[in-house]
């Protein structure tokens, strides 16, 4: 192939530009140029591809390696599920002689590919999402670095609830993966983790645990929660119950990681007899907007240049994925059937106490 394209799609994730970095020295080395596409699929849709596709020339790739976020910029793309948009933008590659692309980016990004695929245009899948969402791989990229940043969080926050003898709740990124709140529970000794997975879970229930913790002396509990748990949970009313309190929640609103601590604190009590003063936190996008650590960097290396190395061999339809340390490819079609494991055992042991 004599030119190929890269773009990154789907919510950022640290490691995306150490990709295209390695994507860039690798097509240098086989003699190919490279066009980096603006803004995910959106860049595909014709509608200025002046400014939609830039030459990513080792002058422009090199330095963006080490960056958290991704320099190619990235959007979700709704118009791009409509088969005649996809034959379109097939089409406009094709007009630009690119004859291969590469896609980093989460599930709907992969979605995407496959289309692509579907209307003659190889494409190879490198995973950038630090959700840990994708089932055929054990590592996303993105996923080492959020876990890293939760864990430096947690540490930070079981530090002063030591000193303050206060329980805390932290929410964790993960959509509907528990992946990092899990990872994250395991390495700071969090004594409660909440996943999706775990369906639908009840705040009593969360509750006593709580309870049973500060009856055992531990008034320093920590709670961990993936942000997509709060859909799985039990229905609850907590206008209702917090509004006797002069609390300032509306009817009809949700449960967050705030309302969620006023509540346990609530329905907890020291032994003194006096309610506990339940703290909350959320990490936030700090996760996906941190410099990619060293495994995620090493990763996206290898990743890059795997998919340039596909393509240049005129194969098409795969995705790149790593296992056990090992990085491999495999069909997207296949990989997009896979079904995600959960680690029930470790989910039970750290909620034993």
């Amino acid at each position: 192939m004599s030119r190929i394209a890269v773009l990154t799609s789907g919510g950022d994730s640290p490691g995306m530009n150490a990709a295209v970095t390695a994507i860039a020295r690798c097509a240098n080395m086989l003699g190919m140029s490279l066009l980096g596409v603006d803004r995910g699929f959106n860049g595909l849709l014709g509608k200025n591809p002046e400014k939609d596709f830039i030459d990513m020339s080792l002058e422009n790739a090199l330095d963006i390696a080490d960056m958290a976020g991704t320099q190619l910029r990235t959007a979700r793309c709704l118009e791009f599920k409509q088969p005649e948009v996809q034959a379109r933008a097939a089409q406009l590659l094709r007009d630009m002689d690119v004859r291969g692309l590469i896609v980093i980016g989460g599930d709907g990004s992969f979605h995407g590919a496959q289309a692509l695929c579907h209307q003659g245009m190889p494409c190879v899948g490198i995973p950038g999402t630090i959700d840990n969402d994708l089932p055929y791989t054990g590592m996303t990229l993105g996923y080492d670095t959020a876990v890293n940043v939760c864990v430096d969080a947690v540490r930070n926050i079981r530090a002063t609830s030591r000193s303050h003898d206060r329980p805390h709740v932290v929410e964790v990124m993960g959509r509907h993966c528990g992946d990092i709140a899990l990872q994250t529970a395991m390495a700071t000794g969090a004594e409660i983790v909440i996943c999706p997975e775990g369906k639908r879970w009840t705040v009593d229930s969360i509750a006593r645990r709580l309870q049973n913790q500060i009856d055992q002396g531990n008034f320093r509990t920590t709670i961990v929660v993936a942000e997509g748990s709060w859909e799985e949970m039990a229905p609850f009313d907590v206008y209702e119950f917090l509004r006797p309190y002069g609390k300032q929640v509306f009817k009809g609103e949700p449960m967050t990681a705030n309302r969620f601590a006023s509540v346990l604190k609530r329905k907890c009590k020291m032994p003194d007899g006096t309610n506990p003063e339940v703290r909350s936190t959320v990490v936030g996008y700090t996760q996906r907007g941190a410099r990619p650590t060293a495994r995620d960097a090493a990763f996206a290396f290898e990743a890059g240049v795997r998919a340039v190395d596909l393509l240049n061999r005129g194969i098409g339809n795969r995705v790149i994925g790593r296992k056990s340390g090992i990085v491999f490819d495999e069909d997207i079609d296949k990989a997009l059937r896979a079904r995600r494991p959960f680690d029930r055992m470790m989910y039970n042991i750290i909620n034993a106490l």
